[in-house]
């Protein structure tokens, strides 16, 4: 037993010493935005901004815009059919205002078979969009004044084709401060940005590895994706994506695997320029998650139990055996401090609150059965996000809440 044990112990500090290292290497090459030079007019920007019974939630968003220093833009908000007055909340707040001629709110179209909620709306918005740039961003998110100008500095620096930059996650209820930074662990801790980094250096390497290994290296955020027109309509934009439950996951994968073709992926630090709140309270956070975590392996289950068997064995199996005698509690004790120190990173890098940090174990425990939860629902029932049933990708395509 004792052997088992540590064997264990072995594996999660292996494991915990991985999240470490991985974390290091990405946050080397996962920077903040460039400031760019202040009230530049050109190029022409198209600010997209899908919105469906955002009324309560859009104010800071619209308010936010009417500060930005970027000059040469337009902006438009479509509404995904709302019941709650969105339209009018935009309209009234920005009427008066210096947005009130670059703005645009149009009436999105019936949801297709097929489609997502959100990929149809952002298509319908790309559509309609003029610029050489297009920026979409939810509306749950709030801008510094100069967020647009360096979104824009940085792209164009770092020669980015979809420039996707990671919010302060802003949290209020007990669920959202466990659960929201641990996004954080999946993605810096466990995704290798800088290896895409380091291939993205080098084109002749780029062009020798298969465009289905480099689009692995690839995720985005929905929250915001800054992409050139060009590299948009290379990557098929959101109708390429239409059925994905994450198409902002699924979008940074697509244009990380046309790396070869001179497309280029970069996830950013923005959370010193933008802030968000994705849910309000456990109920919104259990469906959100719930409707995302399975596509985010693309419903591959094998991928999804190792991950799940991963995590568990790194990051919570250790705090348990830290109280076997010997050298199983040894090695243990030196993965706890791993994972706990992994966390404090990402906790004062991104600005996290650090009660997921001081309650990390009930806070993956959480987080592994809404992911759960996930697999299970949307691979069957289906989940509910905002009034519309998703079940899986395209074969079960989003329904209409029929209660």
């Amino acid at each position: 037993m004792s052997t088992i044990l540590l064997v264990l112990a072995a594996a999660g500090l292996a494991g915990a010493a991985f999240l470490t290292l991985n974390t290091i290497l990405n946050l080397i090459v996962f920077r903040g935005l460039k400031t760019g030079p202040a009230n530049r007019g050109k190029p022409l920007v198209s600010l997209l901004i899908p919105a469906r019974n955002e009324a309560a939630r859009i104010a800071p968003l619209i308010r936010s815009l009417t500060a930005q220093s970027w000059e040469n833009l337009e902006i438009i908000v479509l509404d995904d059919n709302s019941t709650d007055g969105t339209s009018d909340v935009v309209l009234k707040l920005a009427r008066g205002s210096n947005i009130e001629k670059r703005l645009r709110v149009i009436t999105g179209e019936a949801l297709p078979e097929g489609w997502t909620g959100k990929a149809w709306a952002c298509h319908q918005l790309s559509q309609s969009a003029a610029g050489e740039w297009l920026l979409f961003t939810d509306a749950d998110t709030d801008h510094a004044s100069n967020t647009i100008s360096d979104l824009v500095h940085t792209a164009e620096q770092t020669g980015a084709g979809l420039l996707s930059a990671w919010p302060q996650q802003i949290t209020g209820t007990w669920s959202e401060r466990l659960v929201i930074p641990l996004v954080y662990l999946l993605i810096v801790g466990f995704l290798p940005m800088w290896m895409l980094h380091l291939i993205q250096k080098s084109p002749a390497l780029s062009r020798r590895i298969p465009a289905s290994i480099l689009a692995t290296f690839g995720a985005a955020n929905g929250q915001i994706l800054l992409f050139r027109r060009a590299t948009y309509v290379a990557c098929g934009g959101h109708e390429a994506v239409r059925d994905h439950l994450v198409e902002d996951v699924a979008l940074g994968r697509r244009v990380a695997g046309l790396t070869a073709q001179g497309h280029r992926l970069v996830n950013c630090d923005g959370s010193r320029h933008i802030r968000c709140r994705m849910y309000e309270n456990f109920a919104q956070l259990w469906e959100g998650f719930s409707k995302n975590l399975r596509a985010a392996f693309d419903d591959a289950l094998g991928m999804f139990i190792f991950s799940g068997v991963f995590q568990f064995v790194s990051c919570i199996l250790p705090f348990f055996l830290i109280f076997v005698p010997g050298w199983p509690g040894r090695v243990a004790m030196l993965a706890v401090l791993l994972v706990i120190g992994t966390r404090a990173l990402h906790a004062w890098r991104f600005r996290t609150t650090w009660w997921s940090v001081i309650f990390h174990v009930p806070a993956h425990l959480l987080a592994l059965s809404i992911a759960m939860n996930s697999w299970m629902r949307t691979g069957g029932p289906g989940v509910t996000w905002k009034g519309r049933i998703y079940r899986g990708r395209a074969a079960e395509s989003p329904t209409r809440k029929t209660s």
